[in-house]
């Protein structure tokens, strides 16, 4: 064998190596010989070229997952990249200092703004909004307003709170706290510095011209959202329960509330949810649920994945008569409890037509602890008729008598006194 041909073949078996084959020399003398000393790559041509195949493969496939992707979300794409342009067009060119994600978050509210009205920025965590929906808060049980003057004005006191227990009063007008000056402020403002209070601090107030001090220890308070009695008539016992707002913790209040009007005889059941917003729908759901067992079907959902009924969890159906008041105000969760019970229970609606609102809103929190609002799907009632934008009829409609908006009292209530007649039947 030539030296030449030798040397072919010392390099085509380190070429072989170089690729994962081991059995070059096995190869039979003959195919080697006839490889000419003239047309053989130098190894260093073959790591060339498999280096520029590589690039070659790795643009293409590159082009092809680009065209892909394009293909399959332009319309996203170009929404996306006309927004980040902005974007960084604002962050280049406002003259002044930007704060990023207050920018980003402005902008989620912005889109907020381009949906549905029950879509919405809420805030931060520790709103109004959030307290009452949880339906308990660390602070001293104080409600505030702000004057014309912009005075900080209390106008409500919970019961029994750090507030109340320290001598506070309804039309006192803060204007220190811990001997800092708080004239000016808004509601929001002073909210803020009385959440920040760790324990014991003091507040100033000018009750009848006179400046009082008061000592006060913040506490975790739970706010009262049922409230009942009983209404004796006719040699009957008739349960009221008034409901102001679907949170966490009105289901357990329900509960009890309820449990007591039965230890005491009742004959029938008023469930008051005038002027109820909403809120929950777990609590809603658990509170239908002391009334039906779970044959009944309470409401249906509506999703993008389809539609999905849901009963009820209780074991027993209750068998006293109940009339339940709503007006215009009555929304979402107070709506599904109405529905529910008429149409399951048998309940007596009476009063005026209801919001009707019939969408489910999901909270979702910000990196910065704000929080919104989204309506992720709509509900219908346990018979699957759509109340969005309709509301529920009454059965019984009356309108409020203006003389109660005078002289508040359950005896100028006729739309109370209805259902107390009604019940009796």
């Amino acid at each position: 064998m030539k030296k030449s041909d030798e040397k072919t073949k010392r390099n085509l078996e380190k070429l072989s190596a170089s690729l994962g084959e081991f059995n070059l020399h096995e190869k039979k003398e003959r195919e080697i010989e006839e490889i000419k000393t003239d047309s053989y790559f130098k190894t260093s041509e073959v790591i060339i070229l498999l280096l520029l195949t590589t690039v070659v493969s790795l643009i293409m496939g590159g082009l092809v997952a680009y065209r892909i992707i394009y293909n399959t979300g332009r319309n996203i794409d170009k929404e996306l990249s006309d927004f980040i342009k902005n974007y960084e067009y604002i962050k280049e060119n406002y003259y002044g200092d930007i704060d990023k994600t207050k920018l980003i978050d402005s902008a989620i509210a912005g889109m907020l703004t381009a949906l549905d009205k029950n879509s919405s920025y809420v805030g931060n965590a520790d709103s109004s909004f959030n307290v009452f929906l949880e339906g308990n808060y660390k602070g001293i049980g104080l409600q505030v307003y702000n004057d014309e003057n912009n005075n900080v004005i209390i106008y409500g006191i919970i019961e029994n709170s750090p507030a109340q227990k320290a001598g506070l009063e309804a039309g006192d007008i803060i204007t220190k706290i811990n001997n800092k000056s708080v004239a000016g402020k808004s509601t929001e403002e002073v909210a803020s510095i009385i959440k920040k209070q760790k324990d014991t601090f003091s507040i100033t107030v000018k009750r009848n011209g006179e400046e009082k001090k008061f000592e006060i220890k913040v506490t975790d308070i739970s706010l009262t959202s049922v409230t009942s009695e009983i209404i004796n008539r006719d040699d009957k016992k008739i349960g009221y329960i008034k409901v102001s707002i679907f949170a966490n913790n009105t289901d357990s209040q329900f509960q009890t509330q309820l449990q007591k009007l039965e230890d005491n005889k009742i004959d029938s059941l008023i469930i008051d949810l005038r002027d109820n917003s909403g809120g929950h729908l777990t609590a809603a759901e658990n509170m239908i649920s002391l009334f039906l067992d779970s044959s009944h079907p309470i409401y249906q959902i509506n999703s993008k994945n389809g539609k999905s009924k849901y009963y009820s969890k209780g074991k027993k159906t209750k068998e006293y008569k109940i009339a339940i008041l709503v007006n215009g105000e009555s929304a979402s969760a107070s709506e599904v409890m109405t529905s529910a019970l008429k149409e399951q229970y048998g309940a007596t609606i009476i009063g005026k037509k209801t919001f009707g609102k019939g969408t489910v809103q999901e909270l979702q929190t910000l990196p910065n602890g704000d929080q919104y609002k989204l309506t992720t799907k709509t509900w219908l009632t346990s018979k699957g008729i759509e109340i969005n934008g309709k509301g529920i009829k009454p059965d019984v409609e009356v309108d409020l008598d203006e003389c109660y908006s005078k002289e508040p009292s359950a005896e100028n209530d006729n739309q109370l006194q209805k259902a107390i007649e009604t019940v009796l039947k």
